[in-house]
């Protein structure tokens, strides 16, 4: 399953931290970051339940990003 989050950050390479840490999120099968529209698009793993991993998505983020917004 693929979902779009709209997201807020400040420059393309915050993106790219962004993309990276919700690709190493378990769950996630894939995401991308698009800065120029400010979209992540992330497809789960069979099974799981996107809100729980959006969360665990947003505080790796964080962790990259600390002034990073997903709108979930």
């Amino acid at each position: 399953m693929k979902k779009t989050y709209k997201i807020e950050v400040d420059c393309a390479n915050c993106a790219n931290k962004m993309e990276e840490a919700a690709k190493n999120t378990a769950g996630v099968k894939n995401a991308t970051v698009n800065f120029m529209t400010l979209k992540m698009i992330v497809e789960f793993e069979d099974g799981q339940e996107p809100k729980a991993v959006m969360k665990e998505v947003l505080k790796n983020c964080k962790k990259v990003e600390d002034d990073c917004e997903i709108y979930l």
